[in-house]
């Protein structure tokens, strides 16, 4: 298969965790699983000690991202960051938040200048990066703040081919989730998605499930008015608009096989009432892709595995995958462009 002319740049995430191993191991893969060329960014020490101490033959060649096309096939590309890195695997120091943070840094300003086709960020850190002084909830709402102004409103969805979820609110403790949940919030996550399904997903005349917020989608308002209030309301108002929207509906019977075959995504009041089933029937092979940005974005549905790192265990699947559907998604972005 032909290589597109950029390649994608994937940061490296929380050094201290399992981004350099999974990095590594998926460039091992390349062939097998016929990956499109990427470039990792962050520090080639780092990467270097890693695949020493997993005992992996990886050559790590830093180059522009103009080159990493024609060096994936002999070695893998890396674009330095910046910051030097001291963490060990397991262990994350000063160093992390800073070198984490420059990759994204790097990565969105690439793709932004034409120099790479797409993002695929590694797992971070949450807490690791607060202490050093992010003031974000996480990788979605830097990556929105990163895109510019206008400044865009991201949606997170989980995808998988069993599988495709948004939760409307995201990274909000559950007791403020019926604060944030409004009507407004729940039409506009529901554009955006079919927004991306039609353009990014090929998918002509996308089919939105929405959850109820309450257990049986509120049972007619008996246990709670904001699926009578908010949710209905919404749907009503996307279904005149002309989008295949159907809800408020019982999380509980929505994930079943039969179930799943009536929808392309479901939308979620809050993030474990949809992320949990994603998760359930798709670990290994499921991503997150980042809807609304002005470029595409993908990563793996995993968080850092500390105590995988520097084991020779954790799992490129979910790496692998992201890679693919970074690709195919920008393969349909640039058709649409001309």
């Amino acid at each position: 298969m032909a290589r597109p002319s950029r390649a994608l740049a994937l940061s490296l995430g929380e050094p201290a965790g399992i981004g350099p191993d999974i990095t590594l191991t998926a460039w091992l893969r390349r062939d097998e699983r016929n990956l499109p060329a990427f470039f990792a960014i962050g520090d080639a020490a780092l990467l270097r000690r890693r695949a020493q101490a997993l005992g992996l033959a990886v050559p790590v060649q830093e180059c522009a991202p103009e080159e990493a096309g024609t060096v994936f096939a002999r070695s893998l590309p890396l674009v330095s960051a910046g910051p030097a890195v001291t963490a060990l695997p397991g262990r994350p120091d000063p160093t992390s938040g800073p070198a984490a943070r420059a990759a994204i840094d790097l990565a969105v300003a690439l793709v932004k200048a034409g120099r790479a086709s797409a993002v695929v960020t590694n797992p971070i850190a949450k807490a690791v990066l607060y202490a050093d002084g992010f003031a974000f909830p996480g990788h979605t709402e830097y990556l929105a703040y990163l895109a510019g102004s206008p400044a865009p409103r991201p949606v997170m969805m989980i995808w998988s081919p069993e599988l495709a979820v948004i939760p409307a609110t995201i990274h909000i403790p559950l007791a403020d989730v019926p604060r944030h949940f409004t009507r407004e919030l729940l039409i506009d996550t529901a554009r955006i998605a079919a927004h991306d399904l039609r353009h990014r997903f090929g998918i002509a005349a996308p089919r939105l499930a929405v959850c109820g917020l309450n257990p049986h989608a509120g049972e007619e308002g008996t246990l709670g008015r904001e699926d009578e209030e908010i949710t209905r309301p919404a749907v009503e108002t996307l279904r005149q608009e002309g989008l295949d929207v159907r809800g408020p509906l019982p999380a509980d019977t929505l994930f079943h096989a039969a179930a799943r075959s009536t929808y392309d995504a479901a939308i979620g009041a809050y993030h474990d009432q949809v992320l949990a089933p994603a998760k359930a029937l798709a670990f290994d092979r499921a991503v997150n892709v980042t809807l609304g940005l002005p470029f595409v974005r993908t990563s793996p549905d995993h968080g850092t595995a500390f105590t995988l790192a520097g084991t020779g265990r954790a799992d490129p699947s979910s790496l692998i995958e992201a890679l693919r559907l970074a690709d195919r998604l920008r393969a349909r972005d640039a058709a649409a462009e001309g």
